[in-house]
């Protein structure tokens, strides 16, 4: 079984930065990408960034472009997102999720807390 284990979030002043961190370990080797998610309260959870486990291609949702980015570890099995020049509507639980080469996202992480004050 997959595990993902995230750290990293906490409380941030707007125009703050924060980087999250995403470990994966277990049998790894059905992985295809990693991929961000958020969901705010009330909201329905939503895409966020997703990088291509070979190769490192990347794509982000247009709420986050050019502020946030995705990279990896390759070696320590690890994804990361930094997310910079925060603003309060970043405010929300963050998820890490390994996605297979059916396209799926099958396993993911506890999630973390986001908060940006104005």
């Amino acid at each position: 079984q997959v595990q993902l284990v995230e750290s990293g979030g906490g409380l941030v002043q707007a125009g703050g930065s924060l980087r999250l961190t995403c470990a994966a370990s277990g049998p790894t080797f059905s992985m295809y990408g990693m991929g961000w998610f958020r969901q705010a309260p009330g909201k329905e959870r939503e895409f966020v960034a997703r990088i291509i486990w070979s190769g490192g291609s990347t794509d982000y949702a247009d709420s986050v472009k050019g502020r946030f980015t995705i990279f990896r570890d390759y070696a320590k099995t690890a994804v990361y997102l930094q997310m910079n020049s925060l603003n309060p509507e970043d405010t929300a639980v963050y998820y890490c999720a390994y996605q297979t080469r059916s396209g799926h996202y099958e396993y993911w992480g506890q999630g973390a807390q986001v908060t940006v004050s104005s």
